[in-house]
């Protein structure tokens, strides 16, 4: 399946993002399989760097160092994906400054919600974010439905009993990008939300 075939922006209505960055995942070979859903926040600045650019992208490298942080025996995103986990941004172009206004969130949450329907048995949603979380709740108030994460700090709201279409979601912490590395507080939390997940998905002997 050609995921970004049938996922795509034509009007880019949105002034602060990049255009020219604008990036939705190819070709996933077994959507059926598919039990974990990650959605970080947005397109990579450089799209050598978005989850499955080829060569050593930077999303890449953070993300299996995180599964790998959760007990995981990975080494490429091919491996994440072969035990049934799908990789996306909640904002599909690249961001122009520090931070995605509400209303762009609000906006590409329509791609993301059409992109979420091609996988019909995922078990559990990553939110690795603020803007994530903000997606998902504008997904699940258009479907009228409330809030699926309730404001607040995310580190108060892990652990929660938090439910995304039938499925756990588990509101973290952005895990794509250099400041993975900086962050050693969040980096162990990333961790343990993502074992979380795999745990409730029933994943671990998927792919091994």
């Amino acid at each position: 399946m050609q995921v970004n075939q049938g996922i795509y922006c034509g009007a880019f209505p949105c002034e602060d993002i990049n255009v020219a960055g604008h990036y939705v995942p190819g070709a996933v070979s077994n959507p059926e399989r598919v039990r974990v859903v990650l959605i970080s926040e947005c397109a990579a600045a450089d799209p050598a760097d978005n989850y499955y650019a080829p060569g050593d992208p930077l999303f890449a490298r953070t993300t299996v160092q995180a599964f790998q942080d959760a007990g995981v025996d990975v080494h490429s995103i091919q491996d994440i994906l072969d035990r049934g986990v799908y990789l996306t941004t909640a904002v599909k172009c690249a961001k122009l400054g520090y931070a995605i206004g509400r209303q762009t969130i609000l906006a590409c949450s329509e791609l993301l919600e059409r992109e979420l329907d091609l996988f019909p048995h995922v078990r559990a949603y990553l939110l690795m974010g603020d803007v994530a979380i903000t997606a998902v709740n504008a997904i699940a108030r258009r479907r009228g439905e409330g809030r699926v994460i309730p404001a607040g700090p995310t580190y108060k709201l892990r652990g929660g009993d938090f439910t995304f279409r039938g499925a756990r979601a588990f509101p973290s912490y952005l895990q794509a990008g250099p400041s993975f590395f900086i962050e050693k507080s969040k980096r162990r939390m990333i961790a343990e939300d993502i074992a979380a997940a795999l745990a409730v998905a029933e994943l671990e002997a998927v792919g091994a």
